[in-house]
């Protein structure tokens, strides 16, 4: 059995295989990911209280060989909620009982995180609305007041 909080190295032949794909520029070797396992929280009873379910998926994002400084400070950017000050990126599963299960889930998300991350954004073309748009618009906004002054009309009489 491990120790709660020993560091694991991504094993050979794991199920994420020797490298995990990210996108079409980034794929991280498996050696530069490591795990680390504890205890879950939560209902189980004894088998909770026995099994180091929990991992912890750790991933070093400012020392990593594999990532162009480009991809370094769109991630330590954007996923800043997620990396510690050391620069290391934390992604954490329990929801399963087995430890295999919460791995591959673990290894899922941080394919997930760092694919939103490193994927540009559309920049916004700011547009202006056409003369017909802003007609109807004003249009509106003149019947809806129309609308309140006739229930303040209806109001006022109901009183007397």
């Amino acid at each position: 059995m491990l120790e709660i909080g020993k560091m694991m190295e991504f094993p050979e032949g794991s199920p994420a295989g020797d490298l995990v794909i990210v996108n079409q520029d980034l794929a991280i070797p498996g050696s530069e990911l490591q795990f680390r396992f504890s205890r879950s929280s939560g209902p189980g009873g004894q088998h909770v209280n026995r099994s180091e379910t929990r991992v912890e998926l750790l991933f070093d994002v400012r020392t990593s060989p594999s990532l162009s400084d480009d991809q370094r400070q769109r991630l330590l950017q954007r996923l800043r909620t997620h990396i510690d000050k050391d620069g290391v990126l934390h992604v954490v599963s329990s929801e399963t009982r087995s430890q295999s299960e919460n791995r591959l889930r673990s290894v899922a998300r941080f394919q997930t995180l760092l694919a939103g991350a490193l994927r540009r954004r559309k920049r916004r073309v700011p547009t202006t609305p056409s003369a017909a748009t802003r007609e109807r618009r004003l249009a509106a906004k003149h019947a809806r007041s129309r609308a309140k002054e006739a229930r303040r009309a209806d109001q006022s009489q109901d009183h007397y």
